[in-house]
C-alpha cells in the first residue's frame, strides 16, 4: 500500500505531503481543482515520461517521492534480479531537472524508467472509466480465471517446465544446425584425418628425424673426420695419447718433491682418461656408420609428408597437427554418433512434453470447473450494478501449442440483455457496461489475489441512485482486503470511505496553487452535502449528508 506521496514544483502544486491509511479514501473536489495533478504526480513516480511542462516553476527541478509499505507482495525476487536492495518500506522517487533531463530512484539507487515501471505496476493500479481495454485482454482475463481457479502453483510448475522444453528444442535444434554443417563436410573432414592418422603423430620426433637425415646425408663427411680424429689421438709416433703420456711420466718423476707437481700429475692423468673415452667413443661411432640409403630415404619421404601437412594446417610442429587430429577426431566422431545423441535429446524433450501435458490438463481442468462459479459471480455483481440480464459465457479451448500459461484458448463472451447474442466482450459490450464489468471482476480478484493499491478514477461516471451506492459498497468491501481509493462526483460513493481528502485551488495576486487536506467529520458532512445540492449547503442537504454517513 501507498503510505505517503510528497509533490513538489509539478504542475499547480508548489509543495504538499500527504499521508495515506488502508481501508478505503475517498478523494472529491470541483472539476478543474486539480485532481487530474494528483494522478499525474502518481503516473510519473510510477515511470510515466515527462517533460518540461511538468514543472510549475521553470528553473527549479520537480521531487516526487512516494513510500509503498511491500511486505505484503512477494516482491524480493524482483529486487534481487535488478540489483536492488529490498526494504518493506520501499521509496520510489522522481526527479525532472529545468534542463529537461530526468532521474529516477528506488530506494535511493538511481534506476532506468522500465525498472520503475515494472515495479510501479506491481504497486497501483490506476483506473479511469475509459481504460477497460485491460479488461478485453485475454492475458487479463486468463489472469482473472486462473486466480479464481486456484492455479497459481500450477503455472508456476508448468513455465518452469516449459521453460526447459524451450532450451531442450533450441539445443536440439542447434545440435541438427550444426550437424548439417558437419555431415556436409564429413567426408572432407575424414579425408584430413585419414592423412593424420597414417603419419602416427605420436610416434614421431620431428627433431629427432630431422637429425638423423642430416647424419645420413653426410655420412661420408662425418666418417671422413672421425678417421683424422681417431688417427690423430691414436698415432703411435705423434698422436694426442702417445704425447699425453709421456707429459704424464715426466711429471710422475718429480711429483713427490711437491704436493704442486703430484696436482698436475693428477689433472693429466684425468686428462688422459677423458681423452682415452673420447677416443673409444669415436672409433664406436665409426663402427656405427652404415651407409643405408633406403633409410635415408624414407626417412625424407615421411619428413617431406610431415612438412605438407604442417603447410596444409599452418602450423610448425607436430604437437600442433596432434591437436587438429583430435578435433578432426571429435567432428568425424559427432557425425557417426548423431542418430544417438539425436534420439537421446528427443527422448528427453517426450518427457519433458509429457510434463508439460500433464501440468497443463490440470490447469486446463481447474479453468473449466472454476469458470461456471465465475460467471456466476461476476452476474451477481453486474445484477447489483443495474444490469440484472448481463450474462457471460466462458469458452476454454484446449490446443496443442504450448502458451505461456498453459495449452488453452480463452474466449469471455458477454451479453449484455435478455435475448440478445453472446458476442465477445471487446465488441459488445459498451463503455459504461465495460466500467461496471471491470469493478465486478477486480472486486471478484480481490477475494482470491493479492491486488495491488487500486485507484478507480471517476469510474462512477453516467450511474447514480442506488446504482451508485452499490458501487460503493463494493469497493468498500475490496478495501477489507487491499487498499482503495475513489475519486468521485458521487455522495453516494463519497460517503462510504473511511478517510476523506478534498483537492481544492488557491487563487492570490501571483498565482494559482493545487492544494489537498483531510477532512474531519464536520467538514465532511458539509463537503458531501456539497456534493448533494450545491454550494449553498441547505438544512436538508447536510441531513441528508449525516444520513449517508450513517
Amino acid at each position: 500500500m501507498i503510505q505517503s506521496l510528497s509533490i513538489k514544483n509539478f504542475a499547480l502544486i508548489e509543495h504538499l505531503k500527504m499521508d495515506f491509511t488502508s481501508g478505503f479514501s475517498i478523494i472529491t473536489g470541483e472539476t478543474g481543482a486539480g485532481k487530474s495533478i494528483l494522478l499525474g504526480a502518481l503516473e510519473l513516480v510510477l515511470g510515466k515520461r515527462a517533460d518540461l511542462s511538468s514543472l510549475k516553476t521553470k528553473e527549479e527541478k520537480c521531487i516526487i517521492e512516494a513510500h509503498f509499505d511491500i511486505s505484503g507482495y512477494d516482491l524480493r525476487s524482483f529486487f534481487s534480479e535488478n540489483n536492488l536492495d529490498y526494504e518493506h518500506i520501499s521509496i520510489l522517487r522522481r526527479e525532472i531537472l529545468p534542463t529537461g533531463k530526468s532521474r529516477a530512484f528506488i530506494n535511493d539507487t538511481p534506476v532506468n524508467l522500465q525498472e520503475l515501471q515494472n515495479l510501479g505496476e506491481k504497486l497501483l493500479d490506476i483506473h479511469a472509466q475509459h481504460e477497460t481495454r485491460e479488461l478485453s485482454e485475454n492475458h487479463y482475463q486468463f489472469k482473472m480465471l486462473d486466480a479464481f481457479s486456484a492455479n497459481e502453483a500450477n503455472l508456476v510448475l508448468y513455465q518452469e517446465q516449459l521453460k526447459i522444453y524451450k532450451n531442450q528444442v533450441d539445443s536440439l535444434q542447434q545440435f541438427e544446425s550444426n550437424l548439417r554443417q558437419l555431415q556436409q563436410e564429413f567426408d572432407y573432414h575424414q579425408f584430413l584425418l585419414n592423412e593424420l592418422q597414417q603419419l602416427q603423430l605420436t610416434d614421431i620426433n620431428q627433431i629427432e628425424l630431422e637429425s638423423q637425415l642430416e647424419q645420413l646425408t653426410h655420412i661420408e663427411f662425418i666418417k671422413e673426420n672421425l678417421h683424422k680424429a681417431y688417427s690423430a689421438s691414436q698415432n703411435e709416433q705423434f698422436g694426442v695419447l702417445q704425447l699425453l703420456n709421456e707429459i704424464k711420466v715426466s711429471i710422475q718423476k718429480i711429483s713427490g718433491f711437491s704436493t704442486r707437481y703430484e696436482s698436475l700429475y693428477e689433472r693429466i692423468e684425468s686428462i688422459n682418461i677423458e681423452l682415452k673415452d673420447i677416443t673409444a667413443e669415436i672409433e664406436q661411432s665409426v663402427d656405427a656408420l652404415v651407409l643405408d640409403p633406403k633409410k635415408a630415404e624414407a626417412i625424407e619421404q615421411k619428413l617431406q609428408i610431415l612438412y605438407a601437412l604442417e603447410k596444409k594446417h599452418q602450423v610448425s610442429t607436430v604437437e600442433d597437427l596432434i591437436k587438429i587430429q583430435q578435433n578432426l577426431e571429435q567432428k568425424v566422431l559427432v557425425v557417426d554418433q548423431a542418430n544417438e545423441q539425436i534420439q537421446a535429446m528427443q527422448t528427453a524433450i517426450n518427457l519433458t512434453q509429457s510434463n508439460l501435458d500433464e501440468i497443463a490438463q490440470r490447469i486446463s481442468k481447474n479453468r473449466q470447473k472454476a469458470s461456471l462459479e465465475l460467471t456466476i459471480q461476476l452476474q451477481e455483481i453486474l445484477s447489483n450494478l443495474g444490469m440484472p440480464n448481463a450474462r457471460f459465457k466462458i469458452v476454454i479451448e484446449p490446443t496443442t501449442q504450448y502458451f505461456n500459461n498453459g495449452k488453452d484458448e480463452l474466449q469471455f463472451l458477454f451479453s449484455a440483455n435478455l435475448g440478445s447474442d453472446f458476442g465477445l466482450l471487446r465488441k459488445v459490450a459498451s463503455g459504461g457496461e465495460l466500467s461496471r464489468i471491470m469493478l465486478s471482476a477486480k472486486a471478484t480478484l480481490a477475494k482470491y489475489t493479492q491486488l495491488p493499491t487500486i485507484i478507480f478514477d471517476e469510474i462512477d461516471t453516467g450511474v447514480s441512485g442506488e446504482i451508485a451506492n452499490q458501487m460503493g459498497e463494493i469497493m468498500k468491501q475490496m478495501s477489507q482486503k487491499m487498499q482503495v481509493f475513489a475519486i468521485t462526483h458521487l455522495p453516494q460513493i463519497a460517503a462510504k470511505g473511511n478517510r476523506h481528502f478534498k483537492v481544492f485551488k488557491t487563487i492570490n495576486s501571483l498565482n494559482t496553487t493545487t492544494e489537498i487536506k483531510v477532512l474531519d467529520d464536520e467538514q465532511r458532512i458539509v463537503e458531501i452535502a456539497q456534493m448533494l445540492s450545491g454550494a449553498e449547503v441547505s438544512e436538508s442537504a447536510l441531513n441528508h449528508a449525516k444520513s449517508l454517513l450513517n
